[in-house]
């Protein structure tokens, strides 16, 4: 029991730190509202299920190990966060409702959280890293990880729908386009960051 509560407490600092998911929560709920927040959060809680799997097979393990598949998927996930950090600069700068309206659908955020979280090779190392600190039979690092994905997905829920009401309130055109330039902005540089940074 005290591992375990040692456990969440690790977790809850991980989690609460601003990283790329963070920002792309924020980006979909400036966009999309609460709905698109959430479709977002469950998707960076299911890409972490996976990694859950994978590391309890062992299998993020050997993708840490291996050089040139951790660099392909380091270089993928930044590019991939880099592009949905034009996409935003890109809103910035037209200002267009219809665009904001289609970057905020339910689905479309799903699929950011799942890949933006997939795309992090970080997430590889640290489940492989945090996980069998505290856990070492497949069942347990299972729990262990999936109790942290379901972590991920209240916080980042709440965050995003606290987001969304600030967003609400600050419906004038220039404050949107400036929030999109700022998040916009976060998320490329969070991609340059996760492409080039060395492990």
């Amino acid at each position: 029991m005290t591992h375990f509560l040692a456990f969440l407490g690790v977790a809850a600092v991980v989690i609460v730190t601003p990283g790329p998911d963070t920002a792309l929560t924020l980006r979909n709920a400036l966009l999309g509202g609460r709905g698109a927040a959430a479709a977002t959060a469950l998707g960076v809680a299911s890409g972490q299920a996976v990694w859950t799997l994978a590391a309890s097979a062992g299998i993020s393990a050997l993708l840490e190990a291996s050089r040139p598949a951790f660099l392909a998927l380091r270089i993928a996930g930044g590019l991939y966060l880099v592009w949905l950090g034009v996409h935003s600069l890109w809103l910035a700068w037209r200002g267009s409702p219809e665009l904001r309206r289609a970057g905020g659908r339910p689905r479309r955020a799903y699929r950011q959280g799942l890949l933006s979280n997939l795309g992090n090779p970080k997430m590889a190392v640290f489940f492989t890293s945090l996980l069998p600190q505290f856990g070492s039979s497949f069942g347990s690092l299972l729990l262990l990880g999936l109790v942290f994905a379901c972590m991920t997905l209240t916080w980042l829920s709440a965050y995003g729908a606290a987001a969304a009401k600030a967003g609400d309130v600050l419906l004038r055109p220039r404050i949107r386009r400036l929030l999109d330039a700022v998040t916009g902005a976060v998320l490329v540089a969070l991609g340059v960051r996760v492409a080039t940074e060395r492990r």
